[in-house]
């Protein structure tokens, strides 16, 4: 795309910090092209800068060039009054300058988000993280950047070991590109060896499995849960338990499938869907024992006895198929 087709505000939003970044950088590099940027960019940070100050960098006529380009970190952190005096500039920006807010997460129903997004149908740049499952295709195309290819469990493990967090996993694929040598793909040898783990497993990574009737994952996965207390994952787990009995109850109602189960808890489809196939791999008699037995599990773990011990003991054994 020409320079002169650049919109006057951009909204780069989105909880990829490493997306948001690379968005940017090619920004930058575009107003580059057209001159020195040096003496014709400023930078603010939403949590403490003042709308006025943002406005009236905007308005300043560039040096030497055609456009300047005016940088707003977590806009999304604005306070409202400085957020308004963004919204009323957007109303009518100048046309000498390139405002790039860059956003955590703003809102699609904030004042600034349909400002910016009112500039142009191009203005709201996406950077919303990829779902879990996607990441390990995202990091083995990351790896390119840095001269190196990755086998599919490579990538895999670098996700398990580091999370999701796209700028810690780039740092740590620069790290691995390093020590790389040959021509072979990075194996996940290599990354056990190089890379410490940093990520800490969610309360929800237990349950799946739990609700799955997965004893081996769930052990795995305990390991991997670092400080999480045994009595909060006792109680995901019970809710777990609570959502597939209600799933029978439909269905002994005459009202199977996730559908009706989404409508009754108010629950998303997808989370829905995902309940009713765990729901066929229980009974209702089970599920209905399984509830009792934590509350006697719950009770031990109260009275004194080792609480983390209890707790994995009931959970094996009640996940376990008889």
């Amino acid at each position: 795309m020409a320079e002169v087709n650049l919109l006057p505000a951009y909204l780069i939003n989105g909880e990829d910090q490493l997306k948001r970044e690379t968005v940017l950088k090619r920004l930058r590099s575009r107003l580059e092209a057209m001159g020195d940027l040096d003496f014709n960019c400023d930078t603010f940070d939403g949590k403490d800068a003042l709308g006025g100050d943002i406005v009236a960098a905007c308005n300043t006529m560039p040096f030497g060039i055609d456009k300047r380009l005016v940088i707003v970190r977590n806009a999304d952190d604005l306070k409202k009054a400085d957020s308004e005096a963004l919204v009323a500039y957007l109303a009518s920006p100048a046309d000498f300058t390139v405002l790039a807010l860059l956003a955590n997460k703003l809102a699609k129903n904030t004042r600034l988000y349909k400002a910016a997004a009112a500039v142009g149908p191009k203005a709201v740049i996406d950077c919303a993280p990829r779902k879990a499952y996607e990441l390990p295709s995202q990091v083995r195309a990351m790896a390119t950047s840095h001269g190196i290819a990755m086998t599919d469990s490579a990538a895999k493990l670098l996700v398990e070991l580091v999370g999701e967090d796209t700028v810690h996993l780039d740092a740590e694929l620069k790290k691995i590109a390093l020590a790389h040598a040959g021509a072979q793909p990075v194996a996940p040898e290599e990354v056990s060896a190089l890379v410490t783990r940093t990520s800490q497993a969610k309360p929800w990574d237990f349950t799946t499995p739990f609700t799955q009737r997965n004893v081996a994952e769930c052990v795995r996965v305990r390991a991997k849960l670092g400080d999480t207390s045994a009595y909060a994952l006792i109680g995901f787990c019970v809710s777990s338990l609570r959502e597939m009995l209600t799933c029978h109850a439909l269905a002994a109602r005459g009202q199977s499938g996730p559908g009706p189960l989404a409508k009754q808890l108010k629950m998303p489809d997808w989370k829905a869907k995902k309940v009713a196939a765990a729901a066929r791999l229980w009974s209702a008699a089970e599920l209905r024992a399984a509830l009792s037995s934590a509350r006697d599990c719950e009770r031990a773990m109260k009275s004194g006895a080792d609480a983390e011990g209890v707790f994995f003991d009931w959970a094996i054994s009640t996940c376990a198929k008889k």
